[in-house]
């Protein structure tokens, strides 16, 4: 049963498209997170290894947050990694190992591709889309990204 909350079905094809879009990358930058938090080594090894285990389980709510939003608008939400790295915009570096100031880097450029693509979600949802809730829910998921961003941004100083 679609439901019935005062936006078209069209709309909410469209929105629902855009959160698995956005879906994929939080799934995407996930993995890439564990994958260093895994293969972190060096001098700041454990407190790198928590940051990035930290970052990865914030994530993972995230991740479980915006599935539920599709489903709360009707939709059927993706669930396999090809589904998720089809329309991802986060890439994936298989069997590069990178050192840790280089993993922060690349997060750092994920976390801020991931804000960028966020706050024209945001304007999407409100001018046309006209879905508060959605422009609410994704402006939070921003802020978490913007929070993360700064973290990093810090280590490189």
């Amino acid at each position: 049963m679609k439901p019935n909350i005062g936006i078209s079905e069209k709309k909410l094809n469209s929105i629902n498209a855009m959160l698995s879009s956005v879906l994929s990358n939080e799934m995407t930058l996930y993995i890439k997170t564990r994958k260093f938090h895994w293969n972190v080594s060096g001098g700041s090894f454990m407190e790198l290894h928590k940051l990035f285990e930290n970052h990865y389980k914030q994530l993972e709510e995230s991740i479980d947050e915006v599935a539920e939003r599709i489903n709360k608008l009707g939709g059927n939400t993706i669930g396999t990694m090809q589904e998720f790295l089809k329309i991802s915009i986060i890439k994936e570096a298989p069997g590069k190992y990178d050192s840790s100031k280089e993993m922060i880097k690349q997060l750092l450029k994920d976390h801020e591709t991931v804000i960028v693509e966020l706050r024209g979600n945001v304007k999407d949802c409100l001018e046309k889309y006209e879905d508060a809730g959605t422009t609410d829910f994704l402006t939070g998921l921003m802020v978490e990204h913007e929070t993360i961003s700064w973290t990093l941004r810090r280590y490189l100083k």
